[in-house]
């Protein structure tokens, strides 16, 4: 993969999840009946760091969930011979609870599509609410982010790259080109 165009620098990621957490909040005054669930790898990330915003703002302390959906992708058989299973920990009963579901990225939206049938094993939310740091459309299925970072028109030979400190030592958003042998 070559990077192409920084999207995001560490201060508009920022930015970003901050404006984000402020949407979630106009949305869910709530909080008593909120839960916050991050899709593996780096939507756990988006997850904490939006919860972490929210529980500063308004003196609180939301837990977070982290959700793995490898074995419900539609593709996992086909995309993975031997597919790596990350952990999944909801520490909250999500039963009756409107979740915020975190990933970095919406593109097709099959990833969704999987993390709601993960998520029902897990019980039956009152809401399902989607936010995600960049759209970059091209969706394959009926599915809309709820709150977004920033969106994008990308061609279907690139891709978009969240690094994020905790996982990959830098805070930035990249827009990808595949090269030959991707």
């Amino acid at each position: 993969m070559k990077r192409l165009e920084l999207l995001m620098d560490s201060t508009a990621l920022d930015r970003a999840l901050s404006r984000m957490a402020h949407q979630i909040l106009e949305r869910n005054p709530s909080l008593d009946n909120l839960g916050i669930v991050g899709m593996q790898t780096r939507g756990v990330y988006v997850a904490q760091r939006i919860a972490a915003k929210i529980n500063t703002m308004e003196d609180t302390r939301l837990a977070v969930g982290t959700l793995d959906v490898t074995l419900y992708r539609d593709d996992y058989r086909g995309r993975f011979k031997q597919p790596k299973v990350r952990i999944t920990d909801i520490p909250f009963d999500i039963n009756g609870k409107d979740i915020i579901l975190c990933d970095d990225v919406l593109y097709t939206g099959r990833t969704v599509r999987a993390a709601l049938d993960a998520l029902t094993d897990f019980g039956r939310p009152k809401t399902i609410q989607l936010a995600v740091v960049i759209d970059r459309g091209h969706r394959e299925l009926p599915i809309r982010a709820d709150f977004v970072g920033k969106k994008i028109t990308s061609g279907k030979d690139q891709e978009v790259a969240l690094n994020v400190e905790e996982y990959d030592r830098e805070d930035s958003l990249w827009l990808m080109k595949r090269e030959e042998g991707d």
